[in-house]
């Protein structure tokens, strides 16, 4: 199995680490990020580096293990800024990483109220991330053959109509919660009891999916017309592309979807936490919004209402149906590891049949 992060960075194909280094500046002068591939390209970081006149260094990490392995292997002090999961924020903080921020400096008037989430967020009070980017596991598709009307009901991910024309995006978690979904449950309710029901739905969509892959692999099918629908596709598979293709859509099913979000801190032992944080409010300014959301790795939400985006960019993230949306969408729900180990075999079954 494959996470979207790490299958947008193989597709990205992204470096293990990059430098921008305005000119003039001193190599004293650095912040040094842990971070994935939306947070290396120059038009983000450049405008940072040049106002503060330091060098910026960044590493790209795939998985929460990956990271710790990373951090095991440093010095105190070698890491300023962290970007993770949001589900993963705790368990930073659990083992001593993260280090408190501001909360009276944050934009919380401007940051969608539904990501807020305080238990993924603070821990005694004190905030330990702020979040910055998130979207959705749903329906990817070709207009120009499904109509965003079939799109919109979850049944599509099983319609014989589209027998051989569905690819199906390698990850259990979104794909079964979305079955889930489409079958009236909760993720949050999911239980080993319904697990049966779930791995029926999925074996009548793999025998009408034409591949199971990753990122790449589901977004080249639909670029190239090999498939027409991508279940478990969303704006991040798609948004970045519209511009070219404007046959790429997507949309949220009526039933629902699974919303993933992403959350930026620093480091506890951080040697420039003044710098760390400023540029953690420049990430969720306007302005750092922005240049986030439209990264070349993946396009995805801002979390900053006020993001600056001119009204195409805003139309291809489907800018004006997000109160609908998050309305109607679950974050990643992550059970215990009984449940998690149950799914996964059941996934893998289903790969198997």
């Amino acid at each position: 199995m494959i996470s979207r992060r790490r299958a947008l960075q193989a597709g990205a194909g992204a470096l293990a680490s990059l430098s921008f280094m305005p000119k003039g500046a001193r190599a004293a002068d650095e912040l040094n990020l842990l971070v994935w591939c939306d947070h290396t390209s120059a038009a983000l970081l450049d405008p940072f580096a040049e106002k503060h006149g330091i060098k910026i260094n960044t590493k790209e990490y795939d998985l929460p293990g990956v990271a710790y392995s990373i951090l095991e292997q440093s010095q105190p002090g070698d890491w300023d800024v962290f970007v993770a999961d949001t589900g993963d924020i705790m368990s930073a903080v659990a083992k001593g990483y993260l280090g408190e921020l501001p909360d009276a400096e944050m934009p919380w008037a401007d940051i969608f109220p539904e990501l807020k989430q305080p238990d993924s967020h603070y821990k005694d009070g004190k905030l330990y991330a702020v979040p910055e980017k998130f979207g959705y596991n749903t329906i990817a598709f070709n207009n120009t053959k499904v109509s965003q009307e079939e799109a919109r009901q979850a049944k599509v991910m099983w319609d014989p109509k589209y027998a051989g024309r569905i690819a199906i995006y390698d990850y259990y978690i979104p794909t079964m919660e979305m079955v889930a979904i489409a079958l009236g449950i909760k993720p949050q309710e999911i239980t080993k009891m319904h697990l049966p029901a779930i791995k029926e739905k999925l074996v009548e969509m793999k025998k009408l999916s034409s591949l199971v892959g990753d990122v790449p692999t589901t977004q080249n099918a639909l670029v190239t017309g090999s498939a027409d629908i991508i279940v478990g596709g969303g704006e991040f598979a798609v948004a970045g592309l519209m511009a070219d293709k404007p046959e790429l859509d997507w949309v949220l099913p009526n039933e629902g979807g699974v919303r993933w979000s992403q959350s930026i801190g620093i480091f506890k032992e951080s040697t420039k936490k003044d710098l760390a944080v400023e540029f953690v409010k420049y990430i969720v300014s306007p302005e750092g919004q922005g240049r986030l959301a439209t990264a070349d790795c993946y396009w995805a939400m801002p979390s900053n209402s006020k993001a600056n985006l001119d009204d195409a960019q805003k139309k291809r993230l489907r800018w004006d149906q997000q109160p609908e949306f998050i309305a109607k969408s679950y974050p990643y729900f992550f059970g215990d590891a009984e449940l998690d180990a149950a799914m996964q075999e059941v996934w893998t079954e289903v790969l198997g049949a």
